[in-house]
């Protein structure tokens, strides 16, 4: 199964709450640090909401 690496490019001061505790929920601390998670519907639907702070690549 396929996972997504997730970076952080962009911070999230000046954002919504419910915004900031998504970063914090993917396990996202501090900028420009990349994660990798098992690709679902769940994941994708946090990525969706915070998607322009973060960046995002399939990885095989």
């Amino acid at each position: 199964m396929a996972s997504l690496r997730i970076t952080y490019v962009r911070s999230a001061i000046g954002q919504k709450p419910d915004q900031k505790a998504t970063i914090r929920a993917l396990g996202l601390r501090r900028l420009n640090q990349t994660i990798e998670h098992q690709d679902s519907p769940q994941l994708r639907g946090m990525v969706h909401k915070v998607r322009h702070l973060v960046a995002v690549a399939e990885v095989r």
